[in-house]
């Protein structure tokens, strides 16, 4: 009797601990492999754009045939092996890669010889992405250095069709001239360019005993980075990851830019995406390994006509987007809204908006729902008028950050908040 006791009660124990050890573990699951020195070794997010759905005219429109897309892309992590994650959520054919090759980027089109090496899918260097579907690319050794430019070369051999894409990226991409030119490192075939990326929606990194987080900022064109200097990576993300990986060095902290141009909380839009809420576990909880989610969204909501001049409901989407984000285990900070007064955006500042900004900076100050917030508000706000942006931090448009503004909210945040 005393040993089926003690056997039912370790049986109890190893269930309780499987249990607890589950729910610890839910948002990391799949992130973490031992090698044969049993060493953890973590997969996280290094990089990161949202997917859009493709405009009415234009390139998004056109898609590609029989062409080569260079990408370049600035990774906010290191590690010795890497995966690529492609989407054609807003297709409604199917998409085919003949090939994909990552690089070292050596500027403009160029890559580094020698560096250039082939993206697996399934051990095949071919794959077709089904309508709205999203592909991992296999696991390949590849030294990855934090702030060290990648370029990822996509070759499209029969008509895309429309492209799922990421708009405002500041960062150029490079198209060829007919042909598979994933493997050319003099990068004289592209000879066209653009300021956008299309299909490429992550990049994550195999590291070695991580300590540091990683924190998804979820926002608009704040976020984006809209009006930063082109190919720069100066986005206010950008220069939180450098203020950090100085601040805890060697520990490997990533941040990951969520951030879509005219993106909304509570409404879609054809130019500027699904709501926040609707892209919430696909653009941030489902990022590899996130520990810690930035929030910076609201303004286009009082902004863009039709004017949302009821705070309840921004502030009921913003507690619904923080319930989510807790209910998977990640921390959430509140950013506070910048001033929009003057803006010379036609229509979007109204004194009824700016009372309801007021008031929304206000709840999330003051309301405890979020881990913590950060005042960008503060900070941004012109002293003698504190409904206008600072003239030094102005890009021009009284609503957007220029460099230095973004270099001002960066500094802004605590990072004691992620010790």
């Amino acid at each position: 009797m005393l040993r089926s006791k003690m056997f039912f009660l370790i049986v109890a124990a190893t269930v309780l601990l499987g249990i607890t050890a589950g729910f610890t573990n839910q948002n990391n699951e799949n992130t973490k492999v031992r090698n044969k020195s049993d060493h953890h070794l973590n997969w996280i997010g290094a990089w990161s754009a949202s997917p859009q759905s493709p405009y009415d005219s234009g390139i998004s429109q056109e898609g590609f045939e029989n062409q080569t897309v260079r990408m370049i892309v600035n990774p906010h992590a290191f590690g010795d092996q890497v995966r690529l994650r492609f989407s054609n959520t807003f297709s409604l054919q199917p998409l085919t890669f003949g090939k994909v090759g990552i690089a070292l980027s050596n500027g403009g089109a160029e890559t580094i010889p020698g560096s250039q090496k082939h993206v697996t899918f399934s051990g095949k260097q071919s794959i077709t992405l089904q309508p709205g579907a999203e592909v991992i690319s296999d696991p390949l050794a590849f030294k990855v250095k934090d702030g060290q430019n990648l370029a990822i070369s996509v070759y499209v051999p029969e008509a895309s069709g429309p492209t799922t894409w990421h708009r405002l990226s500041r960062q150029t991409s490079y198209i060829s001239e007919s042909g598979d030119h994933t493997d050319e490192a003099d990068g004289n075939v592209y000879t066209d360019s653009v300021v956008s990326w299309f299909w490429l929606s992550a990049v994550d990194v195999l590291t070695k005993n991580n300590y540091g987080r990683v924190i998804v900022t979820l926002g608009d064109s704040i976020t984006d980075g809209h009006s930063s200097t082109i190919d720069a990576n100066l986005r206010w993300p950008d220069i939180l990851d450098d203020r950090l990986d100085k601040k805890y060095a060697n520990k490997n902290f990533s941040v990951l830019n969520s951030g879509i141009s005219g993106n909304k909380i509570l409404r879609d839009s054809p130019s500027y995406g699904a709501n926040a809420l609707a892209r919430l576990n696909r653009d941030v909880l489902s990022q590899t390994g996130a520990t810690d989610v930035i929030l910076l969204e609201g303004i286009n909501d009082i902004g863009h006509t039709p004017h949302t001049l009821d705070s309840g409901k921004i502030i009921a989407g913003m507690e619904q987007i923080a319930a989510q984000v807790h209910a998977k285990g990640l921390r959430i900070y509140a950013g506070t809204l910048l001033p929009f007064r003057d803006t010379t955006i036609n229509g979007y500042f109204t004194e009824e908006g700016e009372i309801v900004r007021q008031e929304v900076n206000h709840w999330i100050r003051t309301s405890g729902v979020f881990d913590d917030f950060i005042d960008f508000d503060k900070v941004m706000q012109d002293p003698e008028h504190p409904q206008k942006l600072r003239k030094e931090y102005d890009s021009g448009d009284h609503l957007h950050p220029n460099d230095a503004g973004y270099h001002a909210m960066a500094e802004a945040i605590d990072l004691t908040l992620f010790r």
